[in-house]
């Protein structure tokens, strides 16, 4: 039989579910309502950005820009050809109505997500305990920080190291004419995957909260992820100059390495309360197991 202890905990939890319960014609009236405000929020949302696509793409080329000025104007060292005015070029005549279009769609994923992430959450939650509810919003909440600390590294430190490389084939005889379809792919795709590497502390962390990894296997699987860092960052960033790939290799080095601490305090509250139930129930299973 049962403790009280256990009853009562089993009890709330069940209580806790059972406040979110509803006719089936209400989950589905629920969500057309979730989904009806999600759609309502990206279209304006979509209206905002697209007023300021254009300045949001001036944002974006000012990595390359900046660079580009250094070899122009005031700014040119004795000996050195003169780049010009920095510019990017486009080959058909609606590239630049599309690019607009791209851009605020890109950002009217960023503006909108919270609040669409918001209304499924509304509409999941009730489903949920009180326990997996905090859990859900602390890895939304950290899962959006960490892309965006990833996507603004890239923006700020590995974009410019990789247009500095790629623009020193500028000569006399051979002038970049970047085409802004290009450079916004490749301007995107490099934030991306660099938001994507950032989520890998959170990654680390829940495989370590279900028990698939320990501090133990990471920290021996160690050097040989320094490897696999290196060949993921030969693979992902665009270019082929050593220092972006530097600039990718390094930080998932880095996070992995926090992501062990992250797995040893899972691991460590893990066996300790693997080691008080051991201790209270000499290896026998626990009285709600019984039931």
């Amino acid at each position: 039989m049962a403790k009280p202890s256990v009853v009562d905990d089993e009890a709330q939890r069940e209580a806790e579910l059972e406040e979110g319960r509803m006719p089936f014609m209400s989950h589905l009236s629920e969500l057309r309502d979730r989904v009806r405000n999600a759609a309502l929020a990206f279209v304006a949302a979509f209206l905002v950005c697209w007023g300021f696509a254009e300045r949001i793409f001036a944002w974006l080329r000012e990595p390359l820009f900046e660079i580009w000025a250094l070899h122009t104007g005031p700014n040119l060292k004795p000996g050195e050809v003169d780049w010009g005015h920095p510019r990017l070029i486009y080959t058909g005549l609606t590239q630049p109505f599309w690019v607009n279009m791209s851009v605020a769609l890109w950002a009217v994923i960023f503006l909108a997500a919270p609040f669409i992430f918001y209304q499924l959450w509304k509409f999941i939650a009730p489903g949920l305990y009180k326990r997996e509810r905090k859990v859900t919003i602390a890895f939304a909440s950290l899962s959006g920080v960490f892309f965006a600390g990833g996507a603004l590294f890239c923006f700020y430190f590995a974009l410019p190291a990789l247009f500095r490389y790629m623009l020193q084939y500028n000569s006399a005889d051979l002038q970049s004419l970047p085409n802004i379809q290009d450079y916004l792919d490749l301007t995107r795709d490099s934030m991306l995957a660099f938001g994507a590497i950032f989520e890998m502390p959170l990654l680390i962390y829940f495989l370590a909260m279900v028990g698939l990894v320990t501090h133990r296997s990471l920290w021996k699987f160690s050097r040989w992820f320094i490897v696999l860092a290196f060949v993921i960052g030969a693979i992902l960033t665009p270019g082929p100059d050593v220092v972006s790939q530097f600039l990718m290799a390094t930080p998932m080095i880095v996070l992995y390495n926090v992501s062990i601490l992250f797995a040893w305090r899972v691991t460590l509250k893990r066996e300790r309360a693997a080691a008080a139930l051991e201790a209270k129930y000499g290896g026998k299973p626990p009285p709600d197991a019984e039931d």
